[in-house]
């Protein structure tokens, strides 16, 4: 299974593991799914560690490849299609709909959206 993860629950699998639920955990932790990290959600780290609203233990740019390798997380690149969608939705879910990938996020605003979701 393919699961695309919000911005938080990447960093809180980076940091803070035991926000997630049990089921939640080891569908992280099983090599059977493939874990996406968008390019959205670097830009999106990188942007609040410029603005102080993020610290991380190293800058971004080692921190974020470096972490994505250590947990077998895979880049979901932004696509003109991507972005072309972005009209209508945030750009974690115009990914999400049309790579036909259930994202993984604790954001409250994103069930308004026809998105597959799974809970932390």
């Amino acid at each position: 299974m393919r699961v695309l993860l919000d911005t938080h629950c990447w960093l809180w699998m980076q940091a803070n593991p035991e926000r997630f639920c049990h089921t939640t955990y080891e569908l992280l932790q099983s090599t059977e799914n493939e874990l996406l990290l968008s390019a959205a959600s670097a830009w999106e780290i990188a942007i609040k560690v410029a603005i102080g609203k993020l610290s991380l233990p190293a800058p971004p740019e080692e921190y974020v490849p470096s972490r994505m390798a250590k947990s077998g997380t895979s880049a979901l690149p932004i696509f003109h299609r991507h972005a072309l969608h972005v009209a209508q939705h945030r750009l974690i879910i115009a990914q999400a709909q049309l790579e036909e990938i259930p994202v993984l996020t604790a954001d409250r605003l994103f069930p308004q959206y026809d998105v597959e979701l799974i809970a932390p």
